[in-house]
């Protein structure tokens, strides 16, 4: 089944069950960064939700505690498609000047 996936600022885009959503925003063209290729160690894959959230498992939340970030941002490669979504991507590879970063896994 596919997800209708609106990324704020390029588009909207259908998306697998259960693809990783930065791999799938990644895959629609949208330069996501993603520094340490999908691990929640570098939260460069940050989005933003503007529809309802999906429960964030242990190892994003221990991420985003440890950084001090907790609330402000979620980590799109902690995320697999289980819904309709609209997010925001917070930090553009292109905007920061590097490459997206180590490959992900779908």
């Amino acid at each position: 089944m596919d997800y209708k996936i609106k990324v704020r600022r390029f588009g909207e885009y259908g998306m697998p069950e259960g693809t990783k959503l930065a791999h799938g925003i990644e895959q629609a063209g949208v330069d996501i960064s993603h520094r340490c290729g999908g691990n929640a160690r570098c939260t460069t894959c940050r989005v933003k939700f503007h529809s309802e959230e999906p429960p964030m498992g242990d190892k994003e939340h221990d991420c985003l505690e440890e950084d001090g970030v907790l609330g402000q941002f979620r980590l799109s490669c902690q995320i697999r498609v289980d819904r309709d979504m609209e997010v925001e991507v917070l930090m553009l590879a292109s905007e920061q000047g590097w490459d997206p970063g180590i490959d992900l896994e779908p």
